[in-house]
């Protein structure tokens, strides 16, 4: 791969802070950008059917995201910085082993 870790890692972190901004803002009842009251996949079950439809098609991708992640959920008021610390640290080692298998398949085709 040409892109250099740290650099794929970064790209990495904003495109999953963004997807999981943009998502929350289309399919929750207000714009947030972490769960609230326990609603870790909002939409699922909405009566709006684009929303319960764009919901089913997100949910795996959601739920790869933050789906280890919502055992925070059970705490009601988590300190503030704790849940982007934690998602960044969670999402740094995804990338991390994500851009270990995409060198690997590269470069087995060279």
């Amino acid at each position: 791969m040409q892109v250099s870790k740290k650099k794929f890692v970064i790209i990495f972190l904003v495109s999953a802070f963004a997807f999981q901004f943009i998502t929350n803002s289309l399919l929750g009842p207000k714009v947030q950008c972490w769960p609230v009251h326990g609603e870790w996949f909002p939409g699922m079950g909405s009566p709006v059917a684009w929303k319960n439809i764009l919901a089913h098609i997100i949910y795996p991708v959601k739920f790869i995201l933050i789906g280890p992640l919502t055992v925070l959920g059970q705490d009601p008021d988590p300190p503030p910085p704790l849940l982007p610390i934690i998602f960044t640290l969670y999402w740094t080692v995804m990338a991390l082993v994500l851009y270990f298998l995409l060198s690997k398949i590269f470069n087995r085709k060279k």
